[in-house]
């Protein structure tokens, strides 16, 4: 320790052995200070604060875990849950409708193998064309769909999920807004006094069956069953059903209004035009891809 008084250095003792200045009162004062400077001076600690969670994030899951209550909620009660449906269910509603629009064109693309070999099957059993096949040419039909049930044909031909799907969903979701809307006007002819929010709520709620049906259809598609094309049938002609369900669904006020009979047969006019549009698409669409098969020279060296 340094003397203050002379600046010696002393390895220890209480006293300077040159002055004899008292070093212990020395060693207080520095070490007052040296506390008083620590006080004064903190070193800064760095904080770690608990990360949040992204807001987008957390968004996300709140509308899924309410879309899954909500979905679970019609499939189990679905005329209760319609009439209790107000306008804070629209985003819920407008998820089915989108899950509806995707999930069809999502099944054709991966069934549409399926629904081929269905097609011909059947064309083989009419009586015109059955009475003239020999029975080796049923067998080796049924050879040739077991091949094309193994074989990766997307590949081949070029398929485009992208194209395909988003396309034909975009078309379909156009198609669901005009009967919705369509049915809409309807009601308004036949006094029905809702916001458009709350009957797009309604309707999309009743829309969740006929969703559920499409989405079993999908997963039987993704696992090869034959039988996913009876859920996909069903779950486009429960549109039929949507509507007057969703038109009774509400009171009428007032006895002057278009009877609701009325307002159901001119909606499913509407119907009826839409359904033959996106049917027209998707032969379009299955003309395209006959056409590229029969052009694809990979798949005729396949045969």
């Amino acid at each position: 320790m340094n003397c203050s008084n002379c600046g010696h250095f002393n390895e220890g003792g209480k006293f300077c052995v040159k002055c004899g200045h008292k070093l212990q009162e020395e060693a207080a004062v520095s070490q007052t200070a040296a506390a008083s400077e620590y006080q004064s001076h903190p070193e800064p600690q760095t904080a770690y604060a608990p990360q949040q969670p992204n807001q987008r994030v957390r968004q996300a899951k709140k509308v899924s875990k309410s879309f899954f209550s909500y979905f679970a909620e019609g499939i189990k009660n679905p005329t209760a849950t319609a009439q209790a449906a107000g306008e804070s269910q629209f985003v819920n509603a407008l998820i089915t409708v989108i899950l509806y629009a995707l999930s069809i064109p999502i099944m054709l693309y991966v069934g549409w193998k399926l629904l081929l070999i269905q097609f011909v099957r059947s064309m083989f059993k009419l009586p015109i064309i059955s009475e003239e096949l020999a029975p080796s040419d049923m067998e080796d039909f049924n050879t040739g769909a077991d091949f094309i049930k193994a074989t990766d044909i997307n590949s081949i031909i070029h398929f485009n999920f992208t194209d395909f799907v988003f396309k034909q969903g975009i078309f379909i979701f156009i198609g669901l807004a005009f009967i919705i809307g369509a049915t809409y006007v309807a009601s308004k002819f036949g006094k029905i006094d809702v916001s458009f929010k709350e009957f797009f709520s309604r309707f999309g709620t009743f829309l969740i069956i006929p969703t559920a049906l499409l989405l079993i259809g999908l997963v039987l598609a993704f696992l090869h069953v034959e039988y996913f094309s009876y859920f996909m049938n069903f779950g486009l002609l429960s549109i039929f059903l949507v509507v007057p369900f969703t038109i009774a669904s509400f009171k009428q006020n007032g006895t002057n209004g278009l009877d609701r009979i009325y307002s159901t047969l001119i909606v499913y006019v509407v119907i009826t035009i839409v359904l033959t549009f996106i049917a027209n698409g998707l032969g379009e669409e299955a003309k395209t891809i006959i056409t590229r098969m029969g052009n694809s020279s990979e798949l005729n060296d396949l045969f």
